[in-house]
């Protein structure tokens, strides 16, 4: 017989928005299904929903069963709006937003997992709150919702708001929020039983450290990349940077020449661009809106170089990104 009480099973519920990413699904829901099987005792129900209880099918093709979200009523302690893909895939009918609004007044912890933050931002769920989304999903989610401000951490638990980046970071945030019921004993030996060992902090980098993307270590010149990418739409000229690190500008185009085999402003150019394509994947802006978000004086300016890296215009790629909506 269980030493644990089973009389007060946790219902967490996972609203699961198409395309969906599996992982981080996976992520949320292993670690609670371990948690039953180590105490031998059913603390946890884990409730796939979807919108009208059709099955979901992730971004890997993979589909899951599903109750029906509206039907649920009060009848869970968490409800985590788990979603992936783009943000066609995001749009929820606005009785669901509706539902998600009484579930909050009936007291119920909501959650969102990788993009699912964007989904509770648009049922005003965020508003005033401490939340996290992956770092892909940031800009499109700042655009939209210019009033909220998304922290790069891997969780954030704020009262009864769950948020989290997605990826691996939901056995992160399961193994706060079984020790907040379980204790850090019991929540250690779930993470044991995935070889989680290296537990990280909430306010662990959601992405790797600048030096690993742009494979240098260079101190100067890696708080150059990290102000380019701070000033995407107000880029700063060579002159401002140079003097940002305390050394010439001459010296500054050497630094680039040698370590990052491009120019200055093809590197500050090709952050932006790469910052334009996600705003055009992600978000409802107009191309000329896209154009000014990253700092380009003119729309025509930005199409040119836009094609020149991508092989493509914005207009077409925009027009190809509705088209398989």
């Amino acid at each position: 017989m269980s030493v644990f009480d089973t009389k007060n099973v946790h219902r967490i519920g996972f609203l699961l928005a198409p395309n969906f990413a599996l992982m981080s699904y996976a992520s949320a829901t292993e670690p609670l299904r371990a948690a039953n099987l180590i105490a031998g005792a059913d603390l946890y129900e884990i409730m796939p929903l979807s919108v009208d209880a059709s099955a979901v099918t992730s971004s890997s093709g993979v589909s899951v069963e599903c109750g029906d979200v509206s039907a649920l009523g009060g009848g869970c302690h968490i409800l985590f709006v788990c979603a992936g893909g783009s943000p066609r895939d995001w749009g929820m009918p606005e009785n669901i937003y509706g539902a998600l609004r009484r579930f909050a007044r009936q007291g119920v912890r909501l959650g969102g997992i990788s993009s699912g933050a964007y989904i509770l931002a648009a049922a005003g769920l965020l508003d005033n709150r401490d939340f996290t989304i992956h770092w892909e999903h940031a800009p499109a989610l700042r655009e939209t919702f210019p009033d909220l401000t998304p922290r790069q951490a891997r969780h954030v638990i704020d009262g009864d708001r769950i948020t989290c980046a997605g990826g691996v970071a939901p056995l992160d945030m399961m193994h706060s929020l079984i020790a907040e019921r379980m204790g850090t004993h019991f929540a250690r030996r779930v993470s044991d039983w995935y070889l989680h060992t290296l537990l990280s902090e909430p306010e662990a980098p959601q992405r790797g450290s600048s030096a690993e993307r742009f494979g240098t270590h260079h101190p100067a010149l890696l708080t150059v990349l990290e102000k380019m990418e701070a000033t995407i739409e107000k880029p700063l000229t060579r002159k401002s940077m140079a003097r940002l690190t305390g050394i010439s500008v001459r010296h500054l185009d050497r630094l680039f020449a040698q370590h990052l085999k491009a120019g200055f402003l093809q590197t500050y150019r090709d952050i932006r661009l790469g910052h334009a394509r996600r705003l055009l994947e992600q978000s409802p802006l107009s191309v000329s809106e896209v154009a000014y978000a990253t700092g380009f004086s003119s729309a025509g300016h930005f199409a040119r170089c836009f094609r020149q890296s991508f092989g493509t215009t914005p207009n077409a790629m925009r027009t190809r990104i509705s088209s398989q909506s």
